[in-house]
């Protein structure tokens, strides 16, 4: 087994002159440059005291900075810890203890920054180093082995008592070499990402394309939001053959690309469209295929995935060739029963469930009871429990009690996911989050059932809309939506989202609660932070 720096070594020497570009900086920079710089800003790091194993944060954008300084702290030794970025160009003090909450939970020290970055205030104490250098040294680099820690990667949904997924080499390059094996990943293909670096399908989707030494290109997140019709025509421009974002994303290409301007962008040459980190909805993946099929993009493009970061971004994937498959269930034996009773497509009560296919390489995968631990038969929703080559082998965290936590999410060597699914004919599909199931008068409910009846609901802001349970001790939903609508207009959407989801899901125990537009908080990849989401009505409940 390799390390991702001699991975990245043999990039450098076999495709020097392939590179990485940077749209939204207008910057490029060759493998070979990458792994010059690297080694040099590692030597530095030595220098300056980064010993073997030690976690250093990496504060950057999507610039090469971010691929130079990951590279640079793992052949220094270290482990790289990638930092989620402020909304400003100045600290605040949320933001300083978010990242304070971080360092101790990874046992952080020092903080590799970008120099396009200001002055950010106080990062809690912790020493900054300026990527732009200088960075004396000269002195042989530690060596570095498959067991050493790479990555500590923190999920995008971290609160006050954050825990880091601990990532060795060995983990990170069996992740690869399994997301290269599911989609026959080659020379003839190259990425195109918009997703944050610091995210784990931003990373590792990129460190995909860098580290078998195709052309990678990266935008910045904010100009995907911005102008997605823009980046759609730089993405088609580029010819990468391989992208990834959450379903949000391709509803955002939705809403801002029109049916006649779709002709426009030729995807002919797109093989794979990930689709993950957020429920896959069917009514996105029908809009989305059917609108730009006249730009010549495949069905079978659109790639429906089940990952976390805990097992180095892939879990399952499709076969390839195929386009996309849904699982058409009864929606209230579904949430009531666990079971997945085949229902008619678009029926009544009828929820479309995605496949996400099989376990990638490396990877096995159980279904189970939550209650006995006992492995269900085809049709049954349980608990999804993940082992193997890049799954994490635990988490970082901060104090004693904390460590008690992480342990929890492991069972006899196998990861407790929180995801439930169900299996139909080897096929995964996945249900919800054990955590978001929500108990009303005994009934259990699937969140996303009570958001589908709400999004369509005229009046929603672009269908934004979550769905939580009230505080501990009430039984209730509480649907909280975008609008921007006021006064007796406002009162009169609430009413009918209440008699909508009554009518439809007879869940009458609902409290309806209108916020601005784009007020209900995501996470870094767009995925709905439902517990946020409900801390926007705290004065209310």
């Amino acid at each position: 087994m390799t390390t991702l720096t001699a991975m990245l070594d043999e990039v450098a020497a076999t495709h020097p002159d392939v590179a990485a570009r940077f749209w939204t900086e207008s910057e490029t920079i060759t493998y070979a440059e990458l792994a010059a710089a690297s080694r040099a800003m590692a030597a530095g790091l030595v220098a300056r005291g980064v010993a073997r194993g030690e976690p250093v944060g990496l504060l950057c954008p999507n610039a090469p900075e971010f691929l130079t300084g990951l590279f640079a702290v793992l052949a220094a030794g270290g482990a790289a810890v990638p930092l989620p970025l402020p909304m400003s160009g100045s600290g605040s003090g949320g933001y300083a203890r978010k990242l304070a909450a971080i360092a101790g939970a990874s046992r952080m020290r020092r903080v590799l920054v970008s120099h396009r970055f200001g002055t950010l205030g106080d990062l809690g104490g912790l020493e900054t180093i300026s990527t732009a250098g200088p960075f004396a040294g000269g002195g042989p680099l530690p060596p570095v082995g498959p067991d050493d820690l790479a990555i500590v990667q923190f999920t995008s949904g971290s609160t006050a008592l954050p825990k880091g997924v601990r990532l060795t080499h060995r983990n990170v390059v069996s992740g690869l070499l399994a997301i290269r094996e599911g989609i026959a990943l080659g020379q003839r293909d190259g990425g195109g990402f918009w997703l944050p670096l610091f995210h784990d399908m931003g990373l590792f989707g990129t460190l995909s394309a860098v580290l078998i030494g195709i052309p990678a290109h990266v935008w910045s997140p904010l100009s995907f939001v911005k102008n997605p019709g823009r980046w759609l025509r730089e993405f088609a421009e580029s010819r990468a053959t391989i992208t990834a974002m959450p379903n949000f994303g391709y509803d955002h290409l939705l809403a801002l690309v029109e049916p006649e301007e779709a002709a426009a962008y030729d995807l002919r040459h797109v093989r794979i469209m990930f689709n993950g980190a957020e429920p896959i909805r069917y009514e996105s993946v029908r809009a989305f295929t059917e609108r730009f099929a006249p730009a010549g993009l495949a069905p079978e493009a659109m790639f429906g995935v089940y990952g976390m970061a805990e097992a180095t971004l892939a879990v399952t994937f499709p076969p390839l060739g195929r386009p996309p498959r849904f699982d058409w269930v009864d929606r209230d034996a579904l949430a009531g029963t666990g079971r997945a009773v085949p229902a008619a497509p678009g029926a009544a009560g009828a929820r479309a469930v995605a496949g996400v296919g099989r376990p990638v390489a490396g990877v096995r995968l159980r279904i189970v009871d939550p209650a006995t631990g006992h492995d269900l038969p085809d049709g049954a929703v349980g608990e999804i429990l993940i082992q193997g080559a890049p799954v994490t082998s635990g988490y970082l965290v901060a104090g004693a009690a904390d460590a008690a936590a992480a342990a929890e999410p492991f069972a006899d060597g196998w990861l407790r996911t929180g995801d439930l699914g169900y299996r139909r004919s080897g096929e995964v599909f996945v249900t919800g989050r054990s955590k978001e199931m929500i108990t009303v008068r005994g009934a259990n409910f699937y969140p996303q059932d009570v958001e589908a009846v709400a999004r369509e609901t005229p009046g929603v802001f672009k269908g934004r809309c979550v769905a939580v349970a009230a505080p501990s001790g009430e039984e209730e939903m509480l649907l909280i939506a975008e609008s921007a609508l006021t006064g007796p207009d406002a009162d009169a959407l609430a009413a009918d989202l209440r008699s909508r989801v009554g009518a439809e899901l007879g869940l009458t125990a609902v409290t309806v609660h209108l916020v601005r537009p784009r007020s209900i908080p995501r996470t870094s990849s767009g995925k709905v932070q439902r517990l946020a989401a409900r801390d926007l009505l705290s004065p209310a409940i």
